[in-house]
């Protein structure tokens, strides 16, 4: 095993955490915010996934799909964010 492989098998370690973190806190809450920035934070560590993917494998396929997942994510995060501040604050 070279370094170059065993430094992609820590960062899919790490991609791995950050995303059971990211799982935890969708499933325990407890505010709807506190999900939502849960959910931007799973999206975004799968569009890092792609891209050390993309690196590993020196192609750029996963490119579309990588921006598709941000604008998904960015329209979701204000579409949440307009829902939460039209809300009866009492």
């Amino acid at each position: 095993m070279t370094i170059l492989q065993a430094s992609f098998i820590a960062v899919g370690v790490v991609f791995f955490v950050a995303a059971a973190l990211a799982v935890f806190r969708i499933v325990r809450g407890p505010s709807i915010l506190d999900r939502m920035i849960a959910t931007d934070m799973l999206v975004a560590t799968l569009i890092c996934t792609f891209a050390a993917e993309m690196v590993y494998s020196g192609h750029t396929r996963s490119l579309t799909i990588m921006l598709i997942l941000a604008m998904v994510a960015f329209i979701a995060t204000v579409a949440v964010t307009r829902y939460v501040s039209k809300q009866d604050p009492s």
